[in-house]
């Protein structure tokens, strides 16, 4: 696969978004934005997307507890 040219700030914006993937899946998200910005114009909208949609596809958010007290914030 040739590599897919991004600019500074765009790679950057992938590296940021892969911080929050666990360590053992983030080959794998970094791999499937390069496979969703191949064959299409590079640019920020399309980088956007790409991370976006492999973010849903990665990312697992943490479970919290319903109804327990958090101690942040105004509202506890």
């Amino acid at each position: 696969m040739p590599p897919v040219k991004l600019t500074d700030d765009e790679l950057s914006a992938v590296f940021t978004a892969a911080q929050p993937i666990p360590v053992a899946r983030r080959d794998q998200f970094l791999q499937d934005v390069a496979k969703m910005l191949r064959g299409v114009e590079v640019g920020p909208g399309s980088v956007h997307r790409a991370i976006a949609e492999a973010q849903r596809a990665h990312f697992d958010p943490p479970q919290l507890a319903v109804g327990a007290p958090t101690g942040h914030g105004k509202y506890r």
